[in-house]
């Protein structure tokens, strides 16, 4: 699986204004709501935040993975967002997450789910890497480092 696979270069939204847990979300489901017919906003919306609830998506290192399953949806897709300053998140390291990566599942893909879940981390783990993520001038070059990087594996 790679992660051109999930994600697109319209799915990239390099300056997130949201300054809460909520408001990220939010920006990011609208996004996905809007590229993506088969879903509804306030569902995805509402998927997101309980799964936050149920523990927070945001893993150290200033990144973030919020994830869900959603019915109605036939392939696992992406969307990636970045904020500069950084956003509380309730990270395991307490520090401001700047890093976000939304993976929406199809209701019945618990293995390619964990996959998904699985390369992004790996991919997001290499301190240089988020350090030129953070720097990009904007998505066309954020898109083109996640697939230069994720080509590697």
């Amino acid at each position: 699986m790679k992660i051109t696979e999930i994600l697109s270069p319209e799915m990239v939204l390099p300056d997130l204004k949201g300054n809460t847990k909520p408001d990220v979300l939010g920006e990011l489901a609208a996004a996905l709501a809007a590229q993506y017919p088969e879903i509804k906003l306030t569902n995805l919306t509402a998927v997101l935040l309980e799964r936050e609830r149920l523990g927070s998506t945001a893993i150290g290192d200033g990144i973030a993975i919020p994830h869900g399953k959603l019915p109605g949806v036939t392939r696992i897709l992406g969307a990636f967002g970045r904020h500069r300053e950084g956003v509380d998140f309730e990270s395991l390291d307490g520090n401001p997450t700047q890093l976000f990566f939304v993976l929406v599942a199809p209701e019945d893909s618990a293995s390619l789910h964990l996959k998904a879940l699985a390369r992004v981390s790996r991919l997001l783990k290499d301190d240089t890497f988020r350090t030129h993520l953070i720097s990009a001038a904007g998505a066309a070059e954020i898109f083109k480092l996640v697939k230069d990087e994720d080509a590697k594996y």
